[in-house]
């Protein structure tokens, strides 16, 4: 699954395509991958044409964007016989699932075998006219979404102009480590009324949000602490070392244009990101941990189970806790 910064990878480069565009046309080629929108491909189509989109937002791994309707929305389905000024504000979300891409390509490009979902934008001098959503896999999807003011009356999420509006599917995400409003000492207050390991909330979107298991190992391995490390025992320097290390690991994906194991995690070019070169722990298992190396230690990458996934730390610089909880 992507982790934040390669979804912020994508935010950026739709910000700068699509902000200020207006979507002239739909084509659902795949009904499936609009399946989250439950009122139907009519509807879907509806309440996009003739929109224009506004920013686009994201709050860690959730990515969505504002719409204002520029003529009255073509729908039969949930905002009938509402006035245009009555409708409640909307956006398209984006869920990239496994493989989900949202390329930006020139009407001469030709179709990708798995298009999904074409959105057709109005011409702007020198950028390409189509919005494609690409999926293999078809886990991920698009649908039309409101939007309501955020609990904490702050920027729903990362975008070019913050609102206090977030998308109702993502209210219930928490703020991730690189936004501005992300508060660590409701983070550390949070984990430490629970029983459980480190990495366990490092991963739980409600608690501290866009750190998936790649980025969790990489801070985990910056601040020198192991996944089983107890929330409840975990000093407040401690916490803090592993977010501002998720914080610095993140940045650096980001730079890199994130992690890309294979061609299905690219940015809205159709770019590939290079961060996996730059990996201290993830995918290492069997290599020399580099920071014992330095040190002239022994440290070898371990791989080992967890949450039904893989866990890569050192144990002479990451030594497990003897009241370790998993």
């Amino acid at each position: 699954m992507p982790e934040l910064p390669e979804v912020e990878v994508v935010r950026r480069g739709l910000a700068r395509w699509v902000r200020g565009r207006t979507i002239t046309s739909v084509d659902v080629l795949d009904p499936r991958s609009i399946r989250r929108h439950t009122l139907g491909t009519e509807d879907f189509v509806g309440n996009l044409e003739n929109c224009t989109v506004l920013d686009v937002v994201r709050r860690g791994k959730f990515l969505w964007m504002p719409l204002q309707a520029e003529e009255p929305r073509r729908t039969g389905g949930a905002f009938e016989a509402m006035s245009n000024e009555a409708l409640p504000a909307v956006a398209l979300m984006a869920h990239l699932g496994m493989s989900g891409q949202l390329l930006m390509q020139d009407p001469d490009v030709p179709d990708e075998r798995h298009l999904k979902v074409r959105l057709r934008l109005s011409r702007s001098d020198g950028m390409p006219e189509q919005l494609r959503f690409v999926d293999q896999r078809i886990f991920g999807g698009l649908f039309v979404t409101s939007l309501i003011p955020t609990p904490d009356g702050g920027p729903g999420g990362q975008g070019e102009t913050p609102l206090p509006e977030i998308a109702e599917e993502a209210s219930h995400i928490a703020r991730d480590p690189l936004d501005p409003h992300f508060s660590f000492d409701d983070f550390y207050r949070k984990i430490k009324v629970r029983k459980t390991g480190l990495k366990r909330v490092l991963l739980d979107q409600g608690v501290i949000s866009g750190i998936g298991n790649i980025y969790a190992d990489e801070a985990l391995w910056r601040a020198r602490l192991h996944y089983a490390k107890p929330t409840d025992t975990l000093k407040r320097a401690d916490a803090l070392r592993v977010v501002d290390a998720a914080k610095e690991v993140m940045s650096d994906a980001l730079s890199a244009g994130g992690t890309s194991f294979d061609s299905l995690y690219v940015n809205v070019n159709g770019d590939s990101g290079y961060f996996a070169r730059s990996l201290d722990a993830y995918g290492r298992a069997g290599e020399p941990c580099r920071r014992c190396s330095a040190l002239g230690l022994s440290g070898v990458i371990r791989r080992e189970q967890f949450m039904n996934r893989s866990s890569y730390t050192c144990p002479v610089c990451q030594p497990k806790p003897r009241n370790g909880r998993w």
